[in-house]
């Protein structure tokens, strides 16, 4: 069950928002191909939304919207009380975001990527927060390690360093599993859950069927543009759900 909203709300202006996510009417096409058309969500506080959906349907496209790298045609789209089309740097600052590029710095280490980034958002002791994260991520050894040394799995880990610098209350990961071994799956499994016990929010999307599930509080399939099954894990009736995520969709993405 989702916990209870925590004081990132108060963030918002004229006190807490109510949720974290809120998206009335979301559109976005590229070219004349819609991709999400009259898209509506709502993510509260604590909660783990695990979003499925075939190849194209559209699930790094929402996420991009959400973290203001996109642009959205119409509808409304509301993190953490902050209207992304007017706020977005309100937004960002309030976002960690793993995604298909790791937004890392190759020529630094791994220690001078994350204090820069600490730096970036305002972290009072970047190196300090640098070394907690590190060690967390299970880094720490590779800390004056080039990025560009780094294996695919060891630099996907430090892009959820990287994410998580400035504890942010929300994180958007996109299939952040890619690349990463049994023992990673499990630390990240562990931090994630952390992060909800706070009353933090995550949003994450996965083809991993079985992974999704495992982990999220509730889950939503992604096809033709818009959510289905938005429900609870006790509620959700999963009739067809391996069908929707395996049909590609062409020209979505």
């Amino acid at each position: 069950m989702p916990r209870s909203k925590p004081g990132y709300g108060s963030v918002a202006p004229g006190g807490r928002a109510e949720d974290a996510i809120r998206v009335k009417g979301l559109r976005k096409g590229f070219g004349d191909w819609p991709v999400l058309w009259d898209l509506d969500l709502t993510v509260g506080w604590g909660e783990f939304l695990v979003l499925f959906g075939a190849n194209g349907a559209g699930k790094t496209t929402l996420l991009r919207v959400l973290a203001t790298q996109a642009r959205p045609d119409a509808g409304t789209v509301t993190v953490a009380g902050y209207d992304s089309r007017h706020q977005p740097e309100a937004v960002r600052r309030r976002l960690g975001v793993v995604g298909h590029q790791h937004f890392l710095y190759e020529n630094l280490t791994c220690r001078e990527n994350l204090v820069f980034y600490g730096r970036l958002f305002g972290v009072r002791d970047p190196r300090q927060r640098a070394e907690e994260v590190l060690s967390r991520l299970d880094l720490a050894g590779r800390a004056d390690h080039r990025v560009r040394t780094l294996s695919h799995g060891m630099q996907q880990r430090l892009a959820i360093a990287r994410a998580i610098m400035h504890q942010p209350p929300l994180l958007l990961l996109d299939e952040p599993e890619a690349g990463l071994d049994q023992g990673s799956l499990a630390m990240l499994k562990v931090l994630l859950q952390e992060w909800n016990d706070t009353g933090r929010t995550v949003v994450m999307t996965t083809h991993n069927l079985d992974l999704g599930l495992a982990w999220a509080h509730r889950v939503a399939v992604l096809a033709e543009g818009k959510l289905y099954h938005p429900e609870s894990p006790d509620r959700r009736d999963l009739v067809g759900l391996p069908g929707m995520v395996a049909t590609p969709q062409e020209g979505a993405r």
